[in-house]
């Protein structure tokens, strides 16, 4: 009878025991998804891969983040516990200060995972500045102007510490104006060609000569721009007009592009990259996804009947909200007037809300959520690259 009593209280005592810790380990997970939720909710733009573990009195944090805000946050939480914090801060210190990037080809594929056959997250293009938060193997993960977090192979970008990436900074820059084109080793369009570049590539300024602009690649490759092509940085954002027509024109030079699902420049684009880039092109940088872009701007045409839209505003299709579910926001397109709005679907292409007109998009506008206006309603998502810097 002693022995069951005992054997019943030591039960009981390891019972409690193991309550106790549920209830500890419970909490603490919560207090990790509460301060995630509040930091980092979006992980396309945000690192917070934190974990607990209790190693008999301990706790352990372990993972990684970029977001030290949020972590600092989440230790203040736990204060009570015996804390031990070995989660990895990025940008990861094994760089050894080359936490800087420029990316070296027209176009660079920016992946969801460290490997070629990864799903295509996104693109950048040429000249574009990067935040490089760790390696793994040839691959980098990089945060773009954007604050899209992916992973981009060795081969895209340069990598600087602070004093080449504030030379780049510093340095006068061309930016090509056109949908496709050629770099060549000398000032004269039958030399041979360096690489081709896109709408948006940026190259730092050498010279200038028999109509040819002479540039520097970030990793120091030398070529030549015809002048007719390019622009000086400096004087195309000095003179830009952020207006609508500007979307517009430079909309309808990228008619006909091929849909890539995580294009993002003028050779292939989804449907975000597209307005993405266009209004790159008109001085903004915005949001990458459309379930981003969404989220910005002024909200117009709330009676959903595309009454009162002006040229430039943007147009977001998905799934409306039900009782139980959310929004779901899954294409965009740009509103040009006249009833019409061009997308990337299949390609880039015009359609009409009108029906009865060759260009109607019934499936489109039966799955219409509404609008927003960015030119003159900027919000934090949107930088307005004359007002401040890219990164």
């Amino acid at each position: 009878m002693k022995n069951f009593l005992l054997q019943i209280s030591i039960l009981t005592l390891l019972t409690g025991c193991f309550n106790d810790g549920l209830k500890k380990f419970e909490a603490i997970n919560g207090a990790i998804a509460e301060v995630k939720n509040r930091y980092a909710p979006d992980k396309r733009i945000a690192v917070f891969d934190v974990k607990a573990t209790m190693h008999k009195d301990r706790v352990v944090l372990s993972g990684e983040t970029d977001q030290q805000e949020a972590l600092d946050a989440l230790k203040e939480k736990l204060a009570a516990y015996n804390l031990e914090n070995e989660v990895l801060s990025l940008p990861d210190e094994s760089l050894k200060g080359f936490v800087y990037g420029i990316v070296n080809n027209s176009v660079s594929n920016i992946r969801s995972q460290p490997r070629h056959s990864s799903e295509l997250a996104t693109q950048a293009t040429l000249g574009t500045e990067l935040k490089v938060l760790k390696k793994e193997g040839e691959w980098y993960l990089v945060q773009t102007p954007d604050r899209y977090i992916s992973w981009i192979d060795h081969g895209g970008l340069v990598v600087m510490d602070d004093t080449n990436y504030d030379v780049w900074l510093q340095s006068e820059k061309v930016i090509f104006m056109e949908p496709a084109g050629s770099v060549f080793d000398i000032p004269d369009l039958e030399g041979e060609v360096v690489s081709d570049v896109v709408m948006g590539c940026l190259l730092k300024l050498v010279g200038e000569a028999y109509g040819f602009y002479e540039v520097q690649y970030p990793d120091g490759r030398l070529g030549f721009v015809p002048t007719g092509h390019a622009l000086k940085y400096s004087e195309w954002l000095a003179q830009l007009n952020q207006g609508r027509e500007l979307l517009v024109e430079n909309a309808l030079k990228l008619k006909g592009l091929p849909y890539l699902w995580g294009g993002t420049s003028s050779k292939a684009v989804d449907c975000s990259g597209f307005t993405k880039t266009l209004y790159f092109m008109n001085g903004f940088i915005i949001p990458r996804d459309a379930s981003q872009q969404v989220n910005e701007g002024m909200a117009v045409d709330e009676g959903m009947a595309f009454q009162g839209l002006e040229v430039g505003d943007l147009l977001f299709f998905g799934k409306p909200a039900t009782d139980s579910t959310r929004q779901k926001t899954t294409h965009v397109g740009l509103w040009i007037g006249d009833g019409k709005f061009i997308h990337a679907s299949r390609n880039v292409r015009i359609s009409s809300v009108q029906p009865n007109t060759p260009l109607y998009d019934s499936a489109n506008v039966n799955r219409y959520l509404g609008s927003k206006r960015y030119l003159n309603h900027l919000t934090e998502g949107i930088i307005d690259l004359k007002a401040k810097t890219v990164m």
